[in-house]
């Protein structure tokens, strides 16, 4: 069965998938639910800026003040920061990348083909924002669920399978883009975290 005799299947609620929604609804639905999660990033990427700004200021203001111990943990909580911030911007990245090749199976595309690797990026994110956005974490849990069964229903209803190895391989390319881009932004977004060193236990006797 054609990806076009699927559509109508589905639409007509016949054969082995009757019982399903239509196809394209379920996919809308799901471009839907990743877009809610991608602005949810985006908000929570922009409170986190504002965080990363807030302490890089005092950061600063420390090393100005000749405090190198404040300076070097507020430093580190900058850091800290943008760990996360970096997986938030990658997570909203890939996420685009998903609903782009999900709205072109609504036009045209080869289900599994283009489904199966999408599934296998959405569970990554899942994991990977489980400790920052447990929110965000779990819809995506969700949605990957839906895609995987959208996915192996196609697959019953055309007879055709997809290659593990080849949908992993284009989760892989879609992330380490989305890790690249993500890098790149973040250097041309934020100033580099100055440098600190905490005196040492002797030189801060010897200056005493």
């Amino acid at each position: 069965m054609s990806t076009r005799d699927l559509f109508k299947a589905w639409e007509k609620g016949t054969g082995l998938l009757k019982k399903q929604p239509p196809l394209k609804e379920r996919i809308g639905k799901t471009i839907y639910r990743l877009k809610i999660q991608k602005d949810k990033l985006e908000m929570a990427a922009t409170r986190m800026q504002k965080q990363d700004r807030n302490l890089f200021e005092k950061c600063v203001e420390a090393q100005l003040a000749k405090d190198p111990i404040r300076a070097a943990m507020y430093a580190n909580e900058c850091a800290e920061i943008r760990k996360m911030l970096n997986i938030m911007l990658r997570a909203q990245l890939a996420i685009e990348q998903a609903i782009l090749r999900l709205e072109t199976v609504q036009e045209f595309g080869d289900v599994v083909a283009v489904m199966a690797p999408v599934a296998s990026v959405v569970n990554v994110l899942k994991t990977q924002l489980s400790g920052i956005i447990p929110e965000v974490s779990y819809e995506l849990g969700a949605i990957g669920e839906e895609l995987n069964g959208i996915v192996a229903e196609v697959g019953e209803a055309t007879g055709r399978s997809w290659e593990i190895e080849a949908a992993s391989e284009e989760a892989r390319q879609i992330l380490e883009k989305a890790a690249f881009v993500a890098e790149q932004k973040m250097k041309e977004a934020l100033p580099e975290i100055p440098s600190t060193e905490v005196p040492s236990k002797e030189s801060a006797n010897r200056k005493i």
